[in-house]
C-alpha cells in the first residue's frame, strides 16, 4: 500500500484508468476478432460493414491513448489486407 496521500491517489487514478483502457481494448478485440471471422467465412457485405466498424473503433482507442497510433495502424493495415485479398479471390 501507498505511504503517502499523493501515491494513494495516484494508484487509484492508475486503477481506474486501467479499468476504462480494459473496457476499450476489449471493445477493439471483439469488433478486430468479428470482422476476420466474416471475412474468413467470405460473407463479404458483411465483413466490408464489419472492417469499417474495426478500423473506426481502433482510430477512436488510438485518438485516446489506449493503443499506440503505430500499433492501431498496423492493425487497420493488416485488417484491410485480409479483406482486400479475400475480395480479390472471389
Amino acid at each position: 500500500m501507498a505511504n503517502y496521500n499523493s501515491a494513494a491517489k495516484a494508484a487509484r487514478q492508475s486503477e481506474r484508468r486501467r479499468m476504462r483502457n480494459k473496457s476499450v481494448k476489449s471493445l477493439v478485440k471483439s469488433t478486430i476478432r468479428r470482422a476476420e471471422g466474416l471475412v474468413a467465412s467470405n460473407d463479404l457485405d458483411a465483413a466490408a460493414t464489419a472492417v469499417t466498424q474495426a478500423v473506426s473503433t481502433l482510430g477512436k482507442a488510438a485518438q485516446k491513448g489506449i493503443l499506440h497510433k503505430k500499433n492501431a495502424a498496423r492493425r487497420r493495415s493488416r485488417l484491410t489486407l485480409k479483406l482486400n485479398k479475400a475480395q480479390a479471390a472471389s
